[in-house]
């Protein structure tokens, strides 16, 4: 009964304390969580700086209906029509699934003109398999002519900032390995000296034999320990109970606070603390999504400020 009770309090205070959190750099709205079967609520999270409505979207597996959500909730005020076309500024996708990607698609037909941000390997496959015309219309300005050229894409180099056009954002892309040689991307944005990190999908490296998380994790950790990294949003798409080579590219509880121990070996485990970690991409089939919140209340022996973002729910970060 006890633990049982402070698992709630964990589910409920985390959120409440990001909810109302007065002092903040940055806004969140969540237009998708969720990692699969949930059309309606995949990730895509719409991101601005404290008193602005120039936003951009990490990812766009779902755009209209998590607007309609963030309406409802009155997150956002207006239509979804003008919010769509005049607040979304761009798109960042991390990787070419259509579980990141289908809102944009879908939506493109509405959408206004602005950019695509991405590394060259996720550009290449918006434009060579989905932006053609042979699945969807080429609403891009490369590719399979014609060309409506509604977006432009902007090749990322990795390591390298770049400015996101029509905000005061910029964003600095770091590869990630997603099923190894498949590729993801985190992209770490910044206004002034403030920073958030998000990353796509992401296998451990220890599973993906590679180092990735590590070189991203060497290169945060100054800005962690200078409260400078105001929020990591990273995924934890299955309980522990799935078996490792049945993982395709993703995390469990136990990975992430795994990566989070290497983390917090660089910047220490009180400086971690300060930083909220929202938990993305849970792929709720079943039970799943109860089973890894538990895991991840059970296993936080870090006492990270472990955050569920909700649809249409803004976080202040």
């Amino acid at each position: 009964m006890v633990k049982k009770i402070w698992f709630l309090l964990f589910l409920f205070c985390g959120n409440h304390l990001i909810a109302q959190q007065k002092d903040f750099a940055f806004k969140v709205i969540p237009l998708g969580v969720y990692g699969s079967t949930h059309e309606g609520n995949l990730s895509s999270y719409m991101l601005a700086v404290k008193n602005s409505n120039d936003y951009v979207c990490l990812d766009a597996g779902t755009i209209h209906d998590g607007i309609e959500k963030a309406i409802d909730k009155k997150a956002i005020e207006g239509n979804a029509a003008d919010i769509l076309k005049k607040d979304i500024k761009g798109y960042l996708i991390s990787h070419p699934h259509l579980d990141h990607l289908a809102g944009l698609i879908i939506n493109s037909p509405d959408d206004s003109s602005k950019n695509i941000y991405a590394l060259p390997f996720c550009i290449n496959t918006i434009e060579e398999k989905y932006f053609s015309w042979k699945s969807w219309a080429n609403f891009g300005d490369e590719g399979e002519k014609p060309l409506l050229k509604k977006y432009h894409y902007v090749d990322l180099s990795e390591n390298v900032e770049t400015p996101l056009a029509n905000t005061n954002l910029f964003v600095q892309p770091f590869e990630l390995s997603h099923a190894n040689p498949y590729k993801s991307t985190a992209f770490l944005v910044r206004h002034d000296s403030s920073y958030v990190l998000y990353l796509g999908d992401t296998g451990a490296d220890t599973i993906e034999k590679s180092d990735k998380l590590d070189k991203l994790w060497h290169y945060i950790a100054a800005l962690v320990q200078h409260n400078q990294l105001k929020g990591i949003f990273i995924e934890v798409s299955f309980p522990d109970e799935q078996p490792k080579d049945k993982l395709f590219g993703h995390l469990t509880p136990e990975l992430l606070f795994d990566e989070m121990k290497r983390l917090s070996s660089l910047t220490g485990e009180k400086d971690l603390r300060n930083i909220p970690v929202i938990i993305t991409h849970i792929k709720p089939n079943g039970n799943n999504e109860m089973l890894i919140k538990k895991e991840l209340a059970q296993k936080n022996d870090l006492r990270l400020r472990l955050i569920f973002p909700h649809q249409g729910e803004m976080i202040r970060l």
